[in-house]
Formats: C-alpha cells, structure tokens, sequence
C-alpha cells in the first residue's frame, strides 16, 4: 500500500506528470451558419456600440468551472458575468440577459469565434 501524497510527491520528483484528457470544446459545429464578421472597418467610438462575449475555462482541483464575460468593447468594461460547472448554454443567456436589462440593447453583439 502506498499513499496518494507519496504518490504525488515521488512523481513531482521525478517530473512525471500525469496524462488526463484536456477540454475539447472547440470543435465547430458544421450545421451551424456562419455570419460575415460585422466589425470589420467599423469605428467604434462609444460605448454600448459592441458587445462581445468570452468563455474562459478555468481548472480546478477537479474539472473546470466556465466564466462567461459580456463586455463593452469600446470600455472595456464587463457588463455582466457568470460562472458554472457545465457547458449549458443558461449560464452564458442569463449573463447577457442581465447586460441587457442593466445597460440596454448594443448595436451591434459579436462572438468571438477562434477556429
């Protein structure tokens, strides 16, 4: 019998690290439609103008928690945020719902789509 701390600790000396599977969350969907990107050549000079949103994966001990962002492009500013333990869709909707009823509705709200 061994412990999980010695286990640890003997690994942490020898630079072995354990293999476990990343997030792959990143895989586009082929059967949704792709919108041309709005921004481009658009000066935005005030606020309210753009919106964007951003999930960040955050790891835990075990997992990840996921933060949803809405932000003011021309302030920089985060309107609203949300954090959950799953990848529902709710967690990212109800931090847009609350940007809206906070600040009203931007011109123009642009994903950040990374391929």
């Amino acid at each position: 019998q061994i412990g999980r701390r010695k286990v640890r600790r003997l690994m942490r000396l020898m630079g072995i690290h354990a293999l476990y599977p990343k997030p792959n969350t990143s895989k586009p969907n082929l059967a949704h439609p792709i919108f041309p990107y709005l921004l481009k050549n658009m000066v935005i000079d005030h606020s309210n103008q753009v919106w964007c949103t951003d999930i960040t994966y955050i790891p835990m001990a075990k997992g990840f928690v996921y933060l949803c962002a809405v932000i003011d492009w021309h302030s920089r500013k985060v309107l609203a945020h949300r954090i959950s333990i799953s990848m529902e869709t709710d967690f990212c909707i109800d931090a847009l719902q609350e940007a809206i009823v906070k600040y009203g509705c931007p011109e123009v709200f642009n994903i950040v789509k990374s391929l």
